[in-house]
This record gives C-alpha cells, sequence and structure tokens, in this order.
C-alpha cells in the first residue's frame, strides 16, 4: 500500500466553466488547460483546480456551495507576493494578510461565484513550542 497520495484536485462549483476559468486566468494567473462548459480545468504550478457547472454536477444532487480552497505556501513572502499579484490583477480579495492566532498567515481571495482561496503559510513550526495546538485555537 502507498504510504503517499498525490495532490488532491478539487472540483469547484460554478455557473459557466468558461467565464470562471477566464476570471482564474486573468484574475489568479492561472493557465486555461481543457473545457468550456460543463467540466474544465485550469493549474497554475502543481495547483489543479476542476470547473464543473450545474448539468455536470446533476448527478450528484444538491451540493453546498460556496467551497473553501486552502493553499499552502512555502513563507509569509510567499502569501504576501501572491497577494500582491492578485490584487495587482484586480482579483477579489475578501481578506488582506495577516498573522493569525491559530498560527498560520493567510489571506482569502474570491471568484466570480463566491467560491473562496484561502491562502496561507503555516508558522507554527516557527514557534518556540514547536507547533503544538489546542483546540481552542481554532474555535
Amino acid at each position: 500500500m502507498r504510504d503517499t497520495l498525490p495532490s488532491a484536485v478539487p472540483e469547484i462549483p460554478v455557473q459557466d466553466v468558461s467565464k470562471a476559468a477566464t476570471y482564474y486566468q486573468q484574475r489568479l494567473g492561472f493557465r486555461r488547460d481543457w473545457g468550456e462548459e460543463g467540466i474544465g480545468q485550469v493549474s497554475r504550478g502543481n495547483c489543479r483546480l476542476f470547473l464543473t457547472d450545474p448539468a455536470f454536477r446533476e448527478a450528484y444532487g444538491k451540493l453546498g456551495a460556496p467551497l473553501v480552497i486552502w493553499l499552502n505556501l512555502g513563507s509569509r513572502k510567499e502569501v504576501d507576493e501572491l497577494h500582491a499579484e492578485w490584487d495587482s490583477r484586480g482579483a477579489r480579495i475578501v481578506s488582506k494578510p495577516e498573522s493569525k492566532p491559530w498560527h498560520l498567515h493567510e489571506f482569502t481571495a474570491s471568484d466570480e461565484d463566491g467560491n473562496l482561496l484561502r491562502v496561507f503559510y503555516d508558522f507554527a513550526w516557527e514557534l518556540p513550542d514547536g507547533a503544538r495546538r489546542s483546540a481552542s485555537e481554532f474555535e
């Protein structure tokens, strides 16, 4: 049995695959890989996202939206730089970069369908206690 898994590819609900792919390309710097309706894919580096419209998701029944996709970067600087890039491209920024009490430096952006991209760096390992967290930190 494998001990590792490949990167997950989230399926993001959108109203219009082509329109959503254009937003991800122009505002968030993703590459439009394939798909115009039903299902499509955008990617940036090792991050791949499937965009699916209501007709494609019909077989699933009613799925809740919006989704929150967490993107784990390697440093506070990377988080701040991506925020600056997306902001300069006219992306919908929900919250600016901030170091949170739960030891994540993060910001949140939104697509046109209300799905959220929460970009973060986990700095807990940098702390003297070596990343120990209690459940109350996440409340």
